[in-house]
């Protein structure tokens, strides 16, 4: 029941109070990320200081799934180096997959309230939307991550 208490909260705080979702005019990066099965469309925005992350945000409409996840992404890598940001979002994917251990969850913070919607077959795409723009933003703007994104 804490589990389930704490990826509310997190849902909530993200959602009525995302600190990313906000229009960045002078953004390095500009990709967007849809997920044509639910209608949540999102354009991740970034700028970048040679090889780090400097700003970063977001702008679209979703489920609160997609906008909390992306909202914690954000949160996440900005500061971040591209390869550590990049790194992170795999590491999102493969314990959306089931595929991390404990240890790497905790390093996802709060992004490792999510863990459990992999149980949710209709909400993965939603939670992992702007992961997998992240990751896209990789192979035409930023270093290719050194695994295969998931």
């Amino acid at each position: 029941m804490a589990d389930r208490t704490f990826y509310n909260e997190i849902l909530t705080e993200h959602n009525i109070r995302p600190e990313f979702k906000h229009d960045l005019p002078d953004a390095d990066i500009v990709l967007e990320g849809v997920n044509p099965s639910c209608g949540d469309d999102i354009w991740l925005k970034l700028k970048v200081d040679g090889d780090v992350i400097t700003d970063g945000a977001f702008v679209g409409d979703g489920c609160a799934i997609s906008q909390a996840s992306a909202d914690i992404m954000l949160g996440m890598i900005i500061g971040k180096t591209k390869d550590e940001a990049l790194r992170l979002g795999n590491l999102f994917l493969r314990m959306i997959k089931g595929e991390a251990s404990d240890e790497e969850i905790d390093e996802l913070e709060e992004a490792g309230a999510l863990k459990d919607i992999s149980h949710m077959p209709a909400r993965v795409k939603c939670a992992v939307l702007g992961w997998h723009t992240l990751l896209a933003v990789s192979y035409t703007h930023l270093t290719l991550p050194t695994s295969d994104p998931v």
